[in-house]
């Protein structure tokens, strides 16, 4: 049964008391999104972290290209400080940390681990320095913020919301026979009015019912017709960075039909098709199959799905419910099967369960002495440089569909010599009264295994405590879950 505790969360720590029932121990932390556990004074909203974006992104492109039109050295020296003046190398450290804060440091891992798994559905990739600045704060508003409510409200706060417009293109879906289309400039700065269908069919393929919800072509298209003009405001001085607006002028006029609805013109059509797509039947088998691959097995069967699929249906999308639903169903195929942890998840686990003293992440009070302007120190990229290492970088997918749930897909050899090498990297962090504590791995051991002396008999032939933790964390009771 200890199992559990690693399969909905991080495993617990040496010391921690095992809780008595398990299951409510878990389905009580999903009930509400309580306050995030770091406190550092770095905690930006997106639209404050859009403002740094902005000025990387124009005065690289505009004036310092100018700047330095036949000065490659000049430019490259003057992208860098602008780098630095703009925090692009500091603010997705400051982000993992807050972020992996909610899974080894505070009192709701589950919702931690939940948050992970949503973060990722509605993946924003390694696009536009959008990692740099936007994916933490927008998974923090738009996901994390939204897990106490349905997943409607969660689908539609997303999708239009400024990173995942941007990263997606829905800024440059423009209605061919709008207003917009229409006007001179566009005519001579050949810029013709066109649909861009990237966030449609991320919409429906990928966020909501998945292909298995019969979509065709001409559903992608007229759904990108229904999406035509939400984009951010559009000024003679601004574009890009403003905040989303739904702008009539861009908008594709005349009806609209997707999966057989007819849907009108206008603002709210978008709305209405994203609760007609979160309710549709695909949907909620869509997301109980992910829920369940992510959770328990790779192969989910429908016996695993349909106590979540019902939750949904009754509780009208309501993500707590959702999630309960979830829990209780690994717990009940918790002695079943064992799930292979990703990178990320894997890391936090070897964290937690090893009760190191070492502080991860990095704390408070380090991150909040960084100044705007400083190159950040090797300490402070720490957290960045760790997870593009292992392979699993939350702001960093390089695919619109996120990373994989499926245990082959981080199966291969160099994954796995990463995994021995960042369990080393774990133990060196250790103060060193904990390093030759030769009592440290058996308190681990047994507080997180049903089977400790089956393990520790398997650790007992270790040459040195460093080498116990690299077999420990790498063993398949610990790589599956």
């Amino acid at each position: 049964m200890k199992n559990f505790f690693r399969k909905v969360a991080f495993g617990l720590k040496p010391e921690e008391k095992i809780p008595s029932d398990p299951l409510t121990w878990a389905q009580k932390q999903v009930e509400m999104v309580p306050e995030l556990n770091w406190k550092g004074k770095f905690i930006y909203s997106e639209k404050e972290m859009r403002q740094y974006w902005i000025t990387q992104r124009v005065e690289e492109d505009t004036t310092l290209r100018k700047k330095f039109k036949n000065d490659p050295k000049g430019l490259e020296l003057a992208e860098r400080q602008l780098e630095n003046d703009t925090g692009g190398k500091f603010w997705q450290n400051n982000e993992i940390s807050i972020r992996h804060a909610e899974g080894i440091r505070s009192n709701h891992p589950v919702l931690a681990k939940l948050w992970y798994f949503w973060s990722n559905h509605f993946t924003i990739s390694e696009t536009q320095r959008l990692h740099q600045y936007s994916t933490g704060a927008y998974q923090r508003e738009f996901i994390r913020a939204n897990m106490d409510k349905t997943f409607e409200t969660m689908a539609i706060e997303g999708t239009i919301a400024w990173p995942m417009i941007m990263h997606l293109d829905n800024k440059d879906n423009i209605g061919p026979k709008s207003e917009s289309a229409r006007q001179e400039w566009r005519r001579k700065e050949k810029k013709p009015a066109t649909l861009n269908e990237n966030h449609a069919r991320e919409l429906m393929e990928l966020h909501t019912i998945s292909p298995k919800g019969g979509y065709t072509q001409g559903d992608v298209q007229e759904l990108a017709k229904i999406m035509t003009g939400w984009r951010p405001k559009w000024s003679k001085k601004k574009d890009q960075g403003s905040d989303i607006t739904f702008m009539r002028d861009r908008h594709e006029p005349g009806k609209k039909n997707v999966l057989g609805k007819e849907y009108k013109v206008g603002k709210k059509s978008l709305k209405i098709a994203i609760k007609d797509l979160v309710n549709h039947p695909s949907c909620r088998e869509f997301i109980a199959t992910k829920l369940c691959r992510y959770l328990i097995t790779d192969n989910p069967t429908k016996q695993m799905t349909a106590p979540i699929i019902k939750a949904w249906e009754q509780s009208n999308g309501y993500l707590p419910e959702v999630h309960k639903a979830a829990i209780k169903v690994a717990f009940e195929y918790n002695d079943k099967y064992r799930k292979f942890q990703n990178p990320e998840n894997w890391w936090l686990q070897t964290i937690n369960m090893s009760g190191a003293t070492y502080a991860y992440p990095i704390p408070e009070k380090r991150m909040d002495k960084y100044k705007l302007g400083n190159i950040v120190s090797e300490r402070l990229r720490e957290p960045d440089w760790l997870l593009e290492d292992i392979g699993c970088h939350p702001y960093r997918s390089k695919q619109p569909n996120g990373y994989s749930d499926l245990s082959s897909d981080w199966l291969s050899t160099e994954l796995i010599i990463r995994r021995l090498m960042y369990a080393k990297k774990a133990f060196h962090r250790y103060n060193l009264e904990d390093q030759i504590d030769d009592t440290i791995h058996e308190k681990i051991v047994r507080t997180n295994f049903d089977n400790p002396d089956k393990i520790l008999k398997i650790l007992s032939k270790a040459k040195s405590n460093e080498e116990k933790h690299m077999i420990l964390f790498n063993l398949p009771e610990v790589l599956r879950a």
